[in-house]
């Protein structure tokens, strides 16, 4: 069973009800037992980064010290971006610092927000992606992105004028800022590569 974290910010009914298309048993949930209990976790979102950090509380704890136990973490969106050490969106707030990096503006010279199809390209063997080829169009809704530091994660980029990450993978660890719950086939086929990560227990 995956859980997906309910707080109450965004897009976590989407989501779960991508899971159930995929025919994956996945429950929406803020129980601690059920979250202990899970083969996986999904952290969705879209708000404020500081919104979103104060309303998942406590369970940020928990979720992180379940990740560094192993058990595997997808975060998407604002879920992603609190992977990381800090964001700047509306003061400095504090994420979970799973994944070394911050959460900064996308460039003014950009159109802000970036909000469509984009076309990713995954670097070698990131798990998400597999049986999904070389590159694929995901779509994105978004204003801060993550500048990754973390020498050991591997990166998935999309062009924006810059190399923007678009999805992140270290060890048990994954992102996506694009939301694969809105992507077709292609981000159905991401949460499917997810399930079968949880399913294996890696």
């Amino acid at each position: 069973m995956i859980v997906i974290i309910d707080y109450n910010v965004g897009n976590v009914k989407s989501v779960c009800n991508a899971f159930e298309h995929i025919g994956c048993d996945a429950e929406l949930s803020c129980s601690p037992e059920v979250i202990k209990s899970a083969d996986g976790i999904v952290l969705p979102g879209v708000a404020a980064f500081g919104y979103a950090v104060n309303a998942l509380g406590s369970i940020a704890e928990l979720i992180k010290k379940l990740t560094l136990e192993g058990k595997p973490l997808l975060g998407i969106c604002v879920g992603f971006q609190m992977l990381f050490d800090k964001s700047c969106e509306y003061g400095e707030h504090s994420g979970l610092g799973l994944i070394s990096g911050n959460v900064v503006p996308i460039p003014s010279e950009q159109i802000i927000p970036h909000m469509g199809w984009n076309l990713v390209k995954p670097s070698k063997d990131m798990d998400l992606f597999n049986g999904l080829g070389k590159e694929k169009h995901f779509y994105f809704a978004h204003s801060f992105y993550a500048d990754v530091a973390d020498e050991s994660a591997k990166i998935a980029y999309t062009d924006y004028g810059f190399n923007l990450p678009a999805s992140v993978q270290k060890a048990n660890i994954y992102g996506t800022q694009f939301h694969p719950e809105k992507s077709g086939e292609a981000g159905l086929a991401v949460l499917k590569n997810f399930a079968k990560i949880c399913e294996k227990g890696i």
